[in-house]
Parts: structure tokens; sequence; C-alpha cells
């Protein structure tokens, strides 16, 4: 019975060394807690073993913190060291880790200003009893994490997760700005509710608080719904396009399929006439048509799969055929793997004015005709994008095209800045590369990414 009393003594009075050991044990539950809530919000996929080694390394940082650095110290060094833990262990980016960091941050801070409300208004416990006996400790602790826990039950089967892949740039920026301004103002109001908390009543407390975090997650909301309008709107757009090359693909067959048997009986007459030159001439010119068919077979969501590189393929292949400017489209990789390399802004940009200049040269000549290859090689480490195409100043300077203000244009607004542009970028990354070269035939620029 001795014993009994003894642990009942340590356990209702206060004691160092027990809320010391409850202390170490909270550190681990905790950071376990935190961590299936913002993994389970975030989707942040990772194995088991990882989770472990999180637990483990992040519970012995707030442990020793909480023992040998003081306060506000050892909450700054805990939030770095949580915010380093999950962008290199559990392998999450820098946005998931700065709101997986903030996250738990808000919803204990809540749990406990609720909590302690109704140890000191319901069970009449003043706050000091809660932070120096080790019993009333440890129901304090036990309490707020098993709501922590029952909220991760709850979001985990409702799959209520918060998709950050699809944010634009700017919806990003937006993003960080509210979550940052809503973290001051929660802890703003959670600090004046802190220090009026023995005069507040309960009800009014929890109203405050629930209120402030509708309002900041309500915000949120509203973003990512306008973040998911704008994917649409893009999505839409992208599907106008190809439903444009499936019109002229249509048509062209139809035309193909109307004529089959005009084609046939002249590649008859030819031969019956023993006409070889005839028949060389006649099935060049067969030979165009079947290569824009192809051509427009090859501009698919499928083959171009990158949304951003399609929608400019597809804008300029349409430019394109309008002007009789024949394109031959190589693709040999999978292009999403460009977005790894670079950003994929700068290379639509770039992709994007290559393609304006060969299209605008091709125009002015006989034939033509431009050729677009995509191809990854292995040996040397690098992508290479390929454009070719014909022209008529043969006696261009190919240094000189890229100064600024240069055109071979008549001029007009912006005329002489594309490849300037162009240079710009390729002087930002270290790992790009433009090669331009002629020859009789065709006016070559080879881009070169290196990984």
């Amino acid at each position: 019975m001795e014993i009994f009393q003894t642990i009942w003594t340590a356990l209702t009075t206060p004691n160092e060394v027990a809320l010391n050991v409850i202390g170490f044990i909270s550190c681990f539950v905790e950071t376990w807690v935190d961590m299936l809530l913002f993994t389970t919000i975030l989707n942040i996929k990772c194995s088991k073993k990882v989770k472990i080694i999180y637990v483990t390394v992040m519970g012995i940082i707030a442990f020793v913190s909480r023992i040998f650095i003081p306060n506000p110290y050892a909450t700054f060094l805990n939030m770095i060291a949580t915010f380093l833990l999950i962008k290199f262990i559990l392998k999450a980016n820098i946005l998931k880790s700065l709101i997986a960091l903030f996250l738990p941050i808000i919803a204990i801070s809540v749990l406990e200003l609720i909590m302690l409300q109704f140890y000191l208004s319901v069970l009449h416990i003043p706050y000091e009893f809660v932070m120096t006996i080790p019993l009333y400790r440890i129901l304090f602790t036990l309490s707020i994490y098993l709501c922590i826990y029952l909220i991760y039950r709850i979001i985990r089967y409702f799959k209520l997760h918060i998709n950050l892949e699809n944010l634009t740039k700017k919806h990003k920026i937006l993003f960080i700005v509210n979550t940052i301004l809503g973290i001051i103002a929660i802890s703003t109001q959670l600090s004046l509710i802190s220090f009026y908390s023995d005069k507040m009543p309960i009800a009014i407390t929890i109203i405050s608080i629930v209120s402030l975090l509708a309002y900041f997650f309500i915000s949120l909301y509203s973003l990512f719904n306008t973040s998911k309008l704008e994917t649409t709107s893009r999505s839409l757009e992208e599907a106008q396009l190809y439903n444009k090359t499936l019109i002229l693909l249509h048509d062209s067959m139809r035309g193909f399929k109307h004529d089959f048997n005009n084609i046939v009986q002249g590649i008859g007459g030819y031969i019956e006439t023993n006409n070889i030159e005839g028949l060389k001439k006649y099935y060049s010119q067969l030979l165009k048509d079947c290569n824009r068919v192809n051509n427009l077979t090859a501009l698919n969501p499928n083959v171009v799969n990158n949304p951003a590189i399609y929608n400019i393929m597809a804008t300029k292949h349409h430019k394109a055929d309008e002007i009789g400017v024949q394109i031959n489209l190589g693709i040999f990789i999978d292009l999403n793997e460009i977005e790894k390399y670079m950003k994929i802004y700068e290379f639509t940009r770039i992709l994007g004015i290559l393609m304006d200049n060969a299209i605008e040269a091709a125009e002015e000549c006989e034939e033509k005709i431009v050729h677009v290859s995509f191809r990854k090689e292995e040996n040397r480490k690098r992508i290479v994008m390929v454009i070719e195409n014909t022209y008529k100043n043969k006696d261009i300077n190919i240094d000189k095209i890229f100064e600024k203000d240069f055109s071979t244009k008549s001029k007009r607004t912006n005329s002489g800045l594309g490849l300037w542009e162009v240079r710009q970028i390729l002087k930002k990354n270290n790992n790009l590369n433009l090669y331009t070269t002629k020859n009789d035939e065709f006016f070559v620029q080879q881009f070169e990414i290196y990984y």
C-alpha cells in the first residue's frame, strides 16, 4: 500500500521529476499525433519506417530543447527542426512543410485554451495546478492528444485532403500570404483570450476561436476553388485546341476517302503510260498531304503529354496551317521530363519564340517547311529540341540575331526582342544551351537541356 500511496502522492503534488518523465513521453506522443494530422490533411505519402525515424528524431529534439533551452528559444528551435525534418525526412515540398509546421501549432493552441477554460470554469482547477501537478498534466495533455487523434480519424474517414500540386505560382504565393496572415490573426486572438481567460466565459472563448478559424479555412477553401476554376479553364482551352485538331484531321481523312478512287486511278494512268517521272511528281504531291495528316495525328495530348507544351504546339500548328506552312513533328521522349530540369514557363517561352520565328521565316519560301523534334540523349545526359525551317535570307548573320532590337522583319512593336529574351533566359540557367546553324536549305535552332 505504501508504494501506491507514494505514487499517488507523486502524482497529486508538485513533482519536477514526474513532470519531466511525463514531458519526455508527451514529446513523442505529440510528435506522433501531429504527424498523423498533417500527413493526412496534406496527403504526404511516406513509409512506416520514415515515420518512425521522424517521430524518434523530432521527439528527442523536442525533449532536449525543453530541458536545456529556455523559452522562447526552445520554441523557435523546435519550429526550425520540425520544418527541416518534414522537408528532408518526409520529403515534403517547402509549401507543404510550412503548412505542416503551423497546422499542429494552431490545433494544439486552440485546444489548450478550450481545455484550460474547461478546467478553470467547469472543474474549478486553476492553471497553476494543471501545469505543476503531474496527474492534472497527464489528463490535460492526453485530452488534447485525444482530440487531435479524433480530428485525424475524421479527416481520414471523410478524405478531407488539401491538394497543393495543381496550384499555380500566383496561387501558391497567395496561399502562403493568406496562411501567414491567418496565423498572425489567430495567434493574436489566442494571446488575448489567454490573457483574459479568467474573465471570459467559456462560451465566448469557443465562439471567438471557432469563428476565427472558420473564416480562415473558408478563405483557404475559396482560394482553392479559384485555383480549380483556373485549372478547369486551362483544360477547357486545351480541349478546344484538341477538338480543332480533330476537326482538321477528320476533314483531311474525309477528303482522302472521297478522293481515294481518283487518287488510285491517277496512279494507274501513270503506270499504264509508263510515265515514271510523272508518277514521281504525283507521288511527291500526294506525300505532302499524307505527311500533313500524319502530323495532325502526332498532335495528340497523349503524345504531346505536357499541357503547356501542347497548348503552344497546337496554337503554332494551327497558325502555320492557315498560312500554308507544313510542320513535321517528331516526339521521342516523355515531355513531362523537361519540368525536372528547367522551369516549364521558361521552356514554353523559348519554344513559342523559336516556333514563331521558324513559321514566319518559312512563310517567305516556296517550300514552307518546319521540322520540330524532341529527343533524349542518355549518353550525353541531355534533352534536345531541334527546330529547322526553310528560309529565304541566306546572308542572315547568326551572331547578330540575338542582339536587342535586331530584326529581319518590318519594324513593329516588340520586333527584335524574341531571341534577345531567349538569350536572357539562357544566361540565368547554367544547364541550357542554344546552338544556331544554317545550311543551304534549313535554318537550325538546337536547344539543349543538360541534367
